[in-house]
C-alpha cells in the first residue's frame, strides 16, 4: 500500500495506525517484567469484570473441562487468572523487542531438542503441532533467533495495521509466515527443504474443514489439514508449546507422534486428529491458566454435519 496522502505526501492511515502500535509495544517493553507482571494481573482483573461476553465463554468451556474436578467458585478464579495471562502477552511482546540475542538463553528454556534434531535427520521436513498457549508469539521469534529454519500458517487479521505489526514482529528473526487461504505450495516447498513449519490446531473450525474429535470430554471440531499433511508427505509431527515457568519461558519440543497411514484415509485423519487433540488437551492440562479459554472452541455442533436445514459453511 502507498504511503502517500490524498494530496500525494505524507502517510495513509493504516500506516500511521502501524507506528503508533508498534511505538506503543515499544514503550511498554521499557517496562521491567516484574512490574508489567503486576500490571497485567490488575488490568486483567479489570477487564475480567468489564467483558461479560468472554467471562462467560472462559468460565462456561473451564466447566467443560474441569467441572467434574473443580468448584464454581476455583472456576471463576482461574478465569479470572486467564484474563491476567492474556494481558501479559502484551507487555512481552513489547519485552521481547528489546532482548539482545545474547540473553536469549537467560530467558528461554529450550527442552526436547533431541526430539527435533531427531526429526530432522529423516529429511522430510517437521510439522509442528501447537496451540494458543503460554505466549505463543514469542514462539517464532525464540526459535528463529536460535537458527531454526521455522514457519507457522496463520490468518491474517482484519485490521490491517495490527497484522502488519504482528507479521514484521513473528518474522523479524528469519521465521516465515503462509497465510492459510494460499500456504499449501509454500508448506510443502518448506518440507521438501529439509525445514519446520508450525500448525496451531486449538480452534474451532467449520464441517467443511474439520473432522470432530474429542477434546475435554466433548467432540470439537478440529482443522483436518495437519493430519492430511503428515499422512500424504511423511513429515514428522512433533508437539511444540511455549508456556511461562517461573524463572523463565520454557521451549519444549515434545516427542515425535506416530506416522498413521493405512488404506483407509478417512479413518487415518480421524486416528491422528484425536492424538493430536490429546496432546494439546495434556498440555492444557499442565498449564490450564494460560490457554485461550476465551475462544468458543466447542462452537461447531456435531449434529449439523447431518442436520439439512443447516448451511454447513456456516459456523454457527
Amino acid at each position: 500500500m502507498s504511503e502517500a496522502g490524498p494530496h500525494g505526501s505524507g502517510l495513509d492511515m493504516d500506516t500511521i495506525y502501524y507506528h503508533l502500535i508498534s511505538r506503543a509495544f515499544f514503550l511498554l517493553g521499557l517496562i521491567p517484567l516484574r512490574i508489567s507482571c503486576r500490571l497485567a494481573n490488575a488490568m486483567g482483573r479489570i477487564w475480567f469484570v468489564a467483558d461479560r461476553r468472554h467471562r462467560d465463554v472462559a468460565v462456561a468451556n473451564l466447566h467443560q473441562a474441569f467441572g467434574d474436578q473443580m468448584t464454581p467458585a476455583q472456576i471463576r478464579v482461574m478465569a479470572r487468572q486467564v484474563f491476567c495471562n492474556l494481558v501479559g502477552i502484551i507487555f512481552e511482546i513489547g519485552w521481547s523487542m528489546h532482548l539482545k540475542d545474547a540473553d536469549i538463553r537467560k530467558h528461554f528454556r529450550f527442552c526436547g531438542m533431541e526430539n527435533l534434531r531427531a526429526a530432522m535427520g529423516r529429511k522430510k521436513g517437521v510439522l509442528i503441532l501447537t496451540a494458543h498457549i503460554g505466549n505463543w508469539e514469542l514462539l517464532l521469534s525464540s526459535a528463529g533467533r536460535i537458527g531454526l529454519p521455522i514457519s507457522a500458517i496463520y490468518r491474517p487479521l482484519e485490521f490491517q495495521p495490527l497484522d502488519r505489526f504482528f507479521n514484521e514482529m513473528r518474522t523479524r528473526d528469519g521465521a516465515e509466515l503462509f497465510p492459510k487461504k494460499r500456504a499449501m505450495r509454500k508448506v510443502l516447498r518448506s518440507l521438501k527443504s529439509n525445514k519446520i513449519v508450525g500448525v496451531l490446531l486449538d480452534q474451532n473450525t467449520g464441517v467443511l474443514n474439520g473432522v470432530f474429535a474429542d477434546f475435554f470430554g466433548a467432540p470439537a471440531c478440529t482443522n483436518k489439514g495437519l493430519a492430511l499433511l503428515a499422512r500424504e508427505t511423511g513429515a514428522p509431527v512433533l508437539p511444540l508449546f511455549l508456556v511461562r515457568e517461573k524463572d523463565c519461558f520454557r521451549v519444549e519440543f515434545g516427542p515425535e507422534l506416530p506416522h498413521i497411514k493405512t488404506h483407509d484415509k478417512t479413518r487415518d485423519i480421524e486416528t491422528a486428529t484425536r492424538l493430536y487433540n490429546k496432546v494439546l488437551e495434556n498440555i492444557i492440562r499442565r498449564y490450564p491458566e494460560q490457554w485461550f479459554w476465551v475462544h468458543r472452541r466447542w462452537k461447531t455442533k456435531p449434529y449439523k454435519m447431518w442436520n439439512p436445514k443447516v448451511n454447513p459453511k456456516d459456523p454457527n
